[in-house]
């Protein structure tokens, strides 16, 4: 059996390709968008892609699974399981509880595994050329290494109410009756790494075992004093803040994101095209470089989102493709940056790249306000702005903030002052860059705190350790 799981670090996100080596059949599951890596994969490995399936409806990132399915022509299926409301509106096979997808001496078999969403399905691996039991169980956003899968994440991000609670019980139920079910030899490998906002304390190792997480995983103690009380609080206590493009996510893939096809490279930008275009307001220009250096001086109305961080997940925060008409053009250092660039935006559903260039000369410049943390307590904010998450804010913040994740803010726009500045801030100031450019080109009067809560923390040490968070004020 060929066994490989593909990662991408902006999302945290696992994807694997699964194949028979004597057949040369594959199946991916959960694939990402930008699909050119399983086939590359499937290729050098002498594998060709027959199957493409997924464990649910993701939030976090646009589905490649009809991307896949349509590329190779291999067969769609999808899970049938969570009643009215979860059945996918595109053409695909559906897999219920115990159905099959064979490859070669390799078997995959649906598991339903509700409690993150209704229709969740895991996938039991059986290689039949050594066993004829299951081995490995791809666990999706169900079972994490240490944690599982949240299940108020409907009624954070995608218009339920108080859907938690059922969720939190079918997740106890999940794992009572089908997880902790299965021998402890069991490898589990799931769809999402430390980082993820679906979960909340989720392991940086890429698997587990089922007898791993029985007996270390926080929620076993419940599960074995059958405490379904208890386990429902732990589980809902302490979730990250959703960003609000999660719901569109669900949207999207549950309607079937529009398929991509063949795309040819993007075009560099001469810069007296991309002036033309900005004085036109034709386009959204990006920049991707460190916030240090778009404080020395950046694009007028330009966007700030950092190549090296986690740009897939925070493009989202700042752009909504459902709102947003505009192309984007991209500050990039050359043809193969601008590619990778487009393949992250892509993740997320920012499909509209008009091209790149590689330059500021020639086009408008404006250097972002910077406020000192001296100066923070005379400059007379309108708001000080806290753009972490919830827990961040609550271990620790400056006196006054009030909190508003950056992956709500441009939907909360009515919650902030419309006159004064404001200021923001996160830990570093990465997020608090990002944040910041988003709302000045909504018109707002916005100035960074230089440094950030680090900053801040460092020059009032004391305080840093006394201050507690107040629950925060902006939900």
């Amino acid at each position: 059996m060929y066994f490989e799981r593909i990662y991408d670090t902006d999302l945290a996100h696992a994807s694997y390709l699964i194949g028979c080596q004597a057949t040369g059949e594959a199946v991916v599951v959960d694939p990402r968008r930008d699909i050119a890596i399983y086939q590359r994969t499937a290729q050098a490995n002498g594998l060709r892609i027959t199957a493409v399936t997924e464990t649910h409806v993701h939030a976090d990132y646009v589905s490649g699974t009809r991307e896949l399915a349509a590329a190779t022509g291999a067969a769609l299926h999808v899970s049938g399981e969570g009643g009215p409301g979860w059945q996918y509106a595109f053409e695909a096979g559906q897999l219920h509880d115990g159905d099959t997808i064979a490859l070669g001496n390799i078997t995959l078999t649906a598991v339903h595994t509700p409690g993150h969403t209704p229709e969740h399905l895991s996938f039991l691996v059986t290689d039949g050329a050594f066993a004829d039991e299951p081995g490995y169980l791809l666990s999706g956003d169900f079972v994490f290494c240490g944690d599982l899968g949240r299940p108020d994440l409907l009624d954070e991000a995608a218009g339920g109410k108080d859907t938690r609670f059922a969720g939190a019980r079918q997740m106890f139920a999940s794992l009572r009756d089908t997880f902790l079910a299965l021998p402890d030899h069991v490898q589990v490998h799931p769809a999402h790494g430390a980082g993820s906002a679906c979960g909340k304390a989720l392991g940086a190792v890429p698997s587990t075992t089922v007898g791993y997480e029985r007996l270390h995983a926080w929620w076993g103690t419940y599960l074995a004093a059958n405490d379904e009380d208890g386990f429902i609080t732990e589980l809902l206590e302490g979730q990250p803040d959703a960003p609000a493009y999660f719901g569109r996510m669900k949207r999207q893939n549950l309607a079937g994101p529009p398929l991509l096809g063949e795309r040819g490279p993007l075009h560099e930008l001469a810069p007296q095209e991309v002036a033309r275009d900005l004085a036109a307001a034709a386009v959204v220009f990006v920049d991707t470089r460190a916030q240090a250096d778009v404080h020395a001086g950046t694009v007028a109305g330009a966007l700030n989102l950092p190549a090296t961080g986690a740009l897939a997940g925070q493009a989202a925060w700042v752009i909504d493709p459902e709102r947003e008409t505009r192309p984007l053009v991209l500050l990039a250092t050359g043809p193969e940056a601008a590619a990778g660039l487009r393949e992250r935006l892509l993740r997320v559903g920012i499909d509209d790249v008009a091209g790149y260039t590689t330059t500021l000369e020639g086009l408008p410049t404006a250097v972002p306000q910077l406020v000192r943390v001296d100066e923070l307590a005379g400059c007379g904010a309108a708001l000080l702005l806290d753009v972490r998450a919830a827990g961040e804010h609550s271990a620790g913040n400056i006196p006054g903030s009030q909190q508003l994740h950056g992956g709500r803010v441009l939907w909360n726009l009515d919650r902030l002052p419309e006159d004064g500045t404001i200021v923001t801030y996160c830990q570093s100031g990465v997020r608090s860059s990002v944040v910041a450019s988003a709302l000045r080109r909504a018109g707002y009067d916005v100035a960074e705190l230089e440094g950030s809560y680090a900053a801040w923390a460092t020059a009032h040490p004391a305080g840093a350790e006394v201050v507690p968070g107040p629950e925060p004020a902006i939900p």
